[in-house]
């Protein structure tokens, strides 16, 4: 037991040992700015996150905070000497061979510290100027370009490895599984736009100049967007021809699916509205794009959906014909049959949707939301099940159905292979299940973001504190 123990004196947990800092030169010397440890490093050190060989052990991984050149370094009191084999973990060896960080991040501290004096307060963010927007602490800037642009490349392969940090289950792009190089592998790198989130403010060697600080990032990847032909096809033109296109063809000019992969406010500047406004930039650029005939996200996690959700709300609410949406008071609901259209206007909703580019699944969830929000408050679905509540009457209750109708029209279509399984009475249990989750999701985040369609306009929302964490990969498998 005594040397079992001996060896347990050895294990470092390697989400503490690993800490990340942002640095900004000044004329004494490297100035911190911030500094933060990872939520995740199983990718790099093992599904335990456990290091082992080192006492009082330290990674330390600096950032340059306006370009993000990486400088890492370790530092340690003992080292265990190896018994048989039983030896001391590689710690450098993993972070060149699993973090994918440039060859540079490996170099000597002093050419880190010296190359930073050099860097002068000239510099600006790769691509071109997005947008801007003040915040209670300065001025912040949005910066745009592809990966075919090799100052944005360059900076993407600085910084992937935050995703894996700080998003479980996030993963590096333009790269094949079996690849050991830092460097993206990319045949169709102008397809992939970065998003970079600067704040911005006075030198201080000089503040009539001005320097970055890297905030946050987001990738965005356009695919080709399919467009079935029309039903019935309509009649050729007289004398039409049509010929291929000659010379390169530039694909930016094609229709396209556009998908928002990955997304990431750096945990010093989370909770203060900059991943709100920088969604809400990136989805404003899309629906403007006239290429874009769809806007989507890859696998959100429940942090980054209450942002998303919260701020497509808010922006459907501005389209007259997604406002005027009601449930239909007068429609009748049978036992059995067919169940008839529960929204009138609810014959226009696709075309509301394409309008708005929002994916069919997103736009009818925010519709469910707009719908509950406008309930009698007898019959809303609140956080607190005691909430004093006004008596409900045979009218409340039966735009509740309603309500509860159209959200397990959807459940159903969504899970229609899993409920197929299963009997009908279990079915309609596990339905019911489902909807009170929904409705509990609802309810908390219209609580936090507006609670009804009637105060929408006056009330303020907190779109942009909460929700701010990180997109991840896992998918929403039952609502």
């Amino acid at each position: 037991m005594a040397a079992l123990q001996d060896l347990e004196d050895w294990i470092a947990d390697s989400n503490t040992a690993l800490n990340i800092s942002l640095v900004s030169p000044t004329p004494s010397g490297l100035q911190l700015i911030s500094t933060f440890n990872p939520s995740f490093t199983y990718p790099i050190f093992g599904e335990d996150e456990k290091i082992f060989g080192y006492k009082d052990l330290k990674i330390n991984l600096r950032y340059r905070a306006n370009d993000m050149r990486p400088h890492v370094q370790t530092s340690y009191s003992s080292k265990f000497t190896p018994i048989g084999e039983t030896e001391p973990m590689d710690v450098m060896g993993m972070l060149k061979e699993d973090a994918q960080l440039p060859d540079i991040a490996f170099g000597k501290a002093a050419d880190f510290e010296s190359n930073s004096q050099k860097l002068g307060d000239d510099w600006q963010p790769p691509g071109e100027f997005h947008a801007s927007f003040e915040g209670t602490d300065g001025t912040y800037e949005i910066w745009r370009g592809t990966l075919a642009d090799p100052a944005i490349k360059q900076l993407n392969n600085r910084v992937q490895l935050l995703v894996p940090l700080l998003i479980e289950g996030g993963s590096f792009i333009g790269q094949t599984p079996d690849s050991t190089s830092s460097e993206t592998e990319m045949p169709d790198a102008d397809r992939w736009t970065l998003f970079l989130l600067y704040r911005k403010q006075p030198s201080s060697p000089d503040p009539k100049k001005s320097s970055f600080v890297f905030v946050g990032y987001s990738t965005v990847y356009r695919f080709f967007y399919f467009q079935p032909p029309p039903t019935p096809p309509g009649s050729p033109k007289p004398n039409h021809e049509w010929e291929l296109p000659q010379g390169d063809m530039d694909l930016a000019q094609l229709p396209c699916r556009t998908r928002l992969s990955q997304f990431l406010i750096l945990p010093p500047f989370q909770g203060s509205g900059h991943g709100a406004r920088l969604y809400k930039s990136i989805f404003e650029h899309y629906h403007k794009h006239a290429q874009t005939h769809e806007f989507t996200v890859e696998n959100p996690n429940e942090a980054f959906d209450e942002l998303r959700d919260a701020c497509d709300l808010k922006f459907l609410r501005t389209v007259p014909e997604f406002a005027a949406l009601r449930l239909n008071p007068d429609v009748k609901v049978g036992k059995t049959g067919l169940i008839p259209q529960l929204i009138r206007g609810g014959e226009d909703l696709e075309a509301i949707r394409a309008k708005t580019k929002i994916a069919p699944r997103q736009f009818a969830r925010v519709l469910e939301m707009h719908i509950m929000s406008q309930l009698p408050d007898s019959v809303r679905p609140r956080i607190d099940p005691d909430e004093n509540v006004p008596s409900k009457t045979a009218a409340d209750r039966h735009l509740e159905r309603l309500w509860q109708l159209l959200v397990k029209q959807r459940l159903y279509r969504h899970n229609r292979d899993i409920l197929a399984q299963i009997e009908p009475s279990e079915r309609i249990q596990k339905l019911g299940e489902t909807l009170l989750g929904v409705e509990l999701e609802y309810a908390r985040l219209l609580a936090a973001h507006g609670a009804s369609s009637a105060s929408a306009a006056t009330a303020k929302r907190k779109l942009d504190d909460d929700a701010e964490s990180t997109s991840s990969k896992r998918t929403r498998v039952d609502e």
